[in-house]
């Protein structure tokens, strides 16, 4: 199976012509109302839910972030959120901007008060200047606004350098990019401070954003108390290693649930032998995106 062969089974899975040029030329796009009040309610009750029972270990397989709630591994925990694997417009997204994809990482997160800023920074480095390594998409199940911690963002940054990429995201060796006049003059000093034409990205529950790792962008402080549960849920390219490995967390549970297509994109496929699933692999958690 491949990329084109898989998405057929899932509808229409290509970009309008605004869709593309916004990903292509600004970095992201947004789509409202992929899911109604209804499903949004039921996928943040099963966050609530699973978080409870995890409390601070939440996250564990991917990392714990004191300041914020975090569910990982979800698919093999909840069905409740399987619908997630077929949003249209991500997996057009996915595959116009990556080619050949899987899934990267799928996480659930709620800041928490007084938690969330960031330095301005990117996923994920770069080796020229369109090589693309993930596309976020970001689903709300909750409103996002100014006051609970909105993504910042710096419209057609993914075409500059690649900034402050976090170690652990580098891969076995570190890509130092040879950086221009250019380059160099739109770096700023002060990674938290405003930058020129940045944006706060808000948006209603059941909206969808969709985001070119290689864009800035970084996390902002979430002011208040209101909820703001979602799923960041990743693509990259099939040459590139998963942030959550799913043969490692695989359950028999997953795997009959999941149509080929499904497990072509989870890259569960093939499956050896029946004593092969489940596994558990010791994560390293120095590996390649934390």
């Amino acid at each position: 199976m491949y990329t084109k062969q898989a998405l057929r089974a899932f509808g229409d899975t290509a970009l309008t012509p605004d869709q593309a040029q916004q990903l292509d030329e600004r970095g992201y796009f947004t789509v409202d109302n992929v899911f109604t009040p209804v499903q949004c309610h039921s996928m943040a009750a099963e966050f609530d839910r699973i978080h409870s029972e995890e409390q601070g270990h939440g996250g564990h397989e991917v990392h714990v972030e004191p300041g914020a709630r975090r569910v990982s591994n979800i698919f093999n925990k909840s069905a409740a959120f399987d619908s997630c694997l077929e949003i249209p417009e991500v997996l057009a997204a996915a595959h116009h901007l990556l080619g050949e994809i899987k899934v990267h990482g799928a996480n659930l997160r709620d800041p928490v008060q007084g938690y969330g800023h960031q330095a301005l920074h990117v996923d994920v480095p770069k080796l020229f200047p369109d090589d693309w390594w993930v596309l976020n998409a970001v689903v709300l199940f909750d409103d996002m606004t100014l006051e609970n911690g909105p993504t910042r963002v710096v419209p057609g940054s993914h075409h500059w350098a690649a900034i402050n990429v976090p170690a652990v995201n580098q891969g076995e060796s570190v890509i130092e990019e040879e950086l221009s006049e250019e380059d160099k003059a739109r770096i700023p000093a002060d990674l938290d401070a405003p930058y020129p034409g940045e944006l706060y990205l808000t948006g209603k529950a059941g909206s969808v954003m969709l985001m070119n790792s290689s864009m800035w962008h970084s996390g902002t402080l979430k002011h208040n108390a209101t909820p703001r549960r979602v799923l960041h849920l990743t693509y990259t390219r099939r040459d590139l290693p998963q942030q959550l490995v799913q043969r490692d967390y695989l359950t028999p549970a997953l795997y009959e649930r999941m149509s080929d297509e499904h497990r072509y994109l989870l890259d569960v496929e093939p499956r050896v032998d029946s004593t092969h699933v489940p596994r558990r692999a010791v994560k390293e958690h120095k590996s390649w995106w934390n």
